[in-house]
Order: structure tokens, then C-alpha cells, then sequence
């Protein structure tokens, strides 16, 4: 029994699916009738000659509007191109200034140090005088300090016969 069951049940599912097909059909029909009867209205019949011409011109707008895009991104592209252009020149403009700066500072760092060797030249100079100086006058005091030496060992007598003279 459960087989008749299971038998009736594919005859049922298959004749609902029997049913949809011919309702789609009839649908497709009807789509069909109303799509042939928009042609008639609507359709436009030339001959072969000016089919060709309008197909030609149908091309030609194609290329034409295929080309018009092309030219616009190349000049989109062209754009940036002429920008990209106009900032490297703007950066190698401010990298010349910069380097000019540069350059001005490290010749002014130069005459600095120049100007400050000079000085330090001038202030060493003036030491070594000045060392001389006491060098000399170093020499000069020990050449006293001998002398008076010499007169503390002779005595006071011998202090009044000789002067110094300085």
C-alpha cells in the first residue's frame, strides 16, 4: 500500500509540475503576441542599402564616443602629468634655495672660524710676549736674589762700600 501511496503522490507532484509547464508556456505565448505586435507598431522597415548606411553611422558613434573617452583620460592624464611636472620643479626650486642657504651658512661659518683662528693667533702671540716678558724679568729676579744673597753673606760692612744699582 505504501507503494500506491508513494505512486499516486509522484503522479500528483508530477502533474503539478505538468500543470506549471503549460502555464509558463502559455505566459511565453502571450509575451511572444504582445512583443510581435510592439515590433509591428513600432518597427521601422528600410532597405538594405540604408540598413548598411545606419548600421555605419550606429559604428561610427561607437568609435566616436570610445575615442571622446579616450582623448578625456588622456587629458585627465595630461593633467597630472602637467602638475606632477609643476611640483618637481616647485621641489628642485626649494632644494636649490636650500642648498644656496646652506652654502651662504657654511661660507659664513668659514669667515667665522677664519676671523676667530685669526683673533686666536693674535691673543697667542700676545701670550708669548707676555711670557717672554716674565721670563725675563724671572731672570731678572734671580739675578737680584743672587746679588742680595751675595751682599748677606759679606756683611753689613761690606753693604756700604758697594751700591746696587737696578
Amino acid at each position: 500500500m505504501a507503494e500506491k501511496e508513494k505512486e499516486k503522490e509522484k503522479e500528483k507532484s508530477g502533474g503539478e509540475r505538468w500543470k506549471m509547464a503549460i502555464v509558463n508556456l502559455s505566459e511565453m505565448g502571450a509575451n511572444l503576441e504582445s512583443l510581435q505586435t510592439i515590433l509591428t507598431k513600432k518597427a521601422v522597415f528600410v532597405d538594405s542599402d540604408t540598413f548598411s548606411k545606419a548600421s555605419l553611422i550606429s559604428e561610427q558613434t561607437r568609435n566616436i564616443k570610445a575615442l571622446e573617452q579616450r582623448v578625456e583620460n588622456l587629458e585627465r592624464e595630461l593633467d597630472a602629468a602637467i602638475s606632477a611636472a609643476a611640483r618637481a620643479r616647485s621641489e628642485r626650486r626649494q632644494a636649490e634655495s636650500a642648498q644656496q642657504a646652506a652654502e651662504l651658512r657654511a661660507h659664513d661659518v668659514t669667515r667665522e672660524l677664519e676671523n676667530t683662528t685669526k683673533v686666536f693667533e693674535l691673543h697667542m702671540e700676545e701670550l708669548r710676549r707676555k711670557q717672554d716678558e716674565i721670563s725675563k724679568k724671572n731672570g731678572e729676579i734671580k739675578v737680584l736674589e743672587a746679588i742680595i744673597q751675595t751682599l748677606g753673606r759679606n756683611g753689613p760692612s761690606a753693604s756700604g762700600k758697594h751700591q746696587l744699582c737696578i
